[in-house]
């Protein structure tokens, strides 16, 4: 038996993954829902939504919650992304049941008035924290330029304007919407018997209001190559970027020559590394994914001094043009591949790593993908794989240069 994956009468769908060999268990709410779900005026509502479920419910004040998971000896946590909501627990087997009831009671939240205004002081701050911190402009202006017009563009924590103006009847209305057994996922990964966590959890959700499925989301324009730059004086360091199209993660066989490209140019012992860090251009210099659901983008990104923001640029195109010209050698792929088998090995041990591998899976796939077959995308990685990437994904031309910091430049 490897999955337990089925619909309770309520609508809640809930996926088990049984691990007999641990003594643990991880159990999580996923809520298809996150920023790109947002209309304009609400931009922020689903992370602030996030925070107001640790406020309160019929049953538990704030404090009761946050003492809950304590008494249970559980590490916890949620976060809102630009696609979902997750809320989650790790605890030893015995407390799996009671774990699943403090979640699910967070679900029916009571959003309560006093202390929303009080919370959003908090979200307020948070978006003034981020501000000092040059990725967040990084980030955020990546994300403006690459899906103009579209919802991936907005900032998962909104803005100063958004969050401010947001009345707590609007994310109620929101809440009602979302956060509906249609809507949601049970995940559930350790030591457990799936007979009883569907009995227990059906008993929990019944009486769960039911509502419409997320509405259809829309596919993002087409990407627009070009320049932008954002002049911040307050930096010391500067930031370029080279951003292309990449795939998206519902593209398994891309995904994952994609992230082994990424590793070669920019992970530990990278080209960057070797070629750019170790040769005096920037103290920084990586690869990273932008991956979504149904779309993505490779970034090709560094730190430095401003006034080797040009040298830098050019140091991470000529890198992405060795690469696409010469292709990667048999050592730099074995190591990335070796990197990867062992990180799969160690996760599939772990309750908490499956439970965030499940939760992904069911919100892109549609249904959970066990161990062996991602070590299988793992194995079935060449050098000649790599090559017809990069000529799908060309990281070489019609690229978005993002340059932020102190320093004007380019110049207009």
């Amino acid at each position: 038996m490897t999955f337990i994956d089925q619909v309770l009468p309520s609508g809640l769908r809930v996926v088990i993954e049984p691990m007999d060999a641990v003594a643990s268990a991880a159990a999580g709410f996923l809520v298809r829902t996150g920023a790109r779900d947002e209309v304009p005026e609400q931009a922020g509502v689903s992370h602030f939504l996030e925070h107001m479920c640790f406020k309160g419910t019929p049953k538990r004040s704030w404090h009761d919650i946050t003492i809950g998971f304590d008494d249970l000896g559980s590490t916890y946590n949620a976060f809102t992304s630009k696609e979902r909501t997750f809320y989650f627990g790790w605890v030893r087997r015995g407390d799996l049941a009671a774990q699943i009831e403090l979640l699910a009671d967070m679900m029916r939240s009571t959003l309560p008035p006093d202390e929303f205004a009080t919370e959003k002081n908090v979200i307020l701050e948070e978006i003034a924290m981020s501000r000092d911190q040059i990725e967040h402009h990084v980030y955020d202006l990546i994300h403006e330029r690459a899906f103009d017009g579209h919802p991936l563009g907005w900032p998962v924590l909104g803005d100063e304007k958004t969050v401010a103006r947001l009345t707590r009847d609007e994310m109620h209305a929101y809440f009602s919407q979302r956060y509906h057994p249609a809507n949601m996922v049970l995940v559930v990964a350790g030591n457990v018997d799936p007979r009883e966590v569907l009995d227990f959890a059906e008993r929990l959700c019944d009486g769960w209001p039911a509502s419409a499925p997320r509405p259809q989301r829309g596919l993002p324009g087409r990407f627009a190559p070009g320049t932008a730059m954002l002049h911040l004086e307050r930096f010391k360091q500067h930031s370029v970027c080279w951003c292309y199209p990449g795939p998206a993660l519902i593209d398994e066989r891309d995904s994952e020559a994609a992230d082994a490209l990424a590793a070669i140019l920019g992970g530990s012992n990278s080209r960057f590394f070797w070629n750019i860090v170790q040769q005096g251009i920037a103290p920084v210099a990586s690869a990273w994914r932008v991956d979504y659901s149904d779309c993505g983008l490779m970034v090709l990104f560094g730190f430095c001094e401003p006034e080797h923001a040009p040298a830098l640029s050019v140091a991470l195109q000529r890198e992405a043009e060795r690469v696409t010209r010469e292709g990667v050698t048999d050592e730099e792929l074995g190591r990335v591949k070796n990197r990867r088998r062992t990180s799969l090995v160690v996760e599939a041990e772990s309750p908490y790593h499956r439970l965030t591998q499940l939760a992904d899976d069911v919100d892109v796939f549609g249904r959970p993908r066990t161990v062996a077959e991602r070590m299988e995308a793992v194995e079935s990685l060449t050098r000649e794989r790599l090559a017809e990437y990069l000529e799908r994904w060309p990281i070489t031309r019609d690229g978005l240069m993002v340059s932020v910091g102190p320093r004007r430049w380019p110049e207009a």
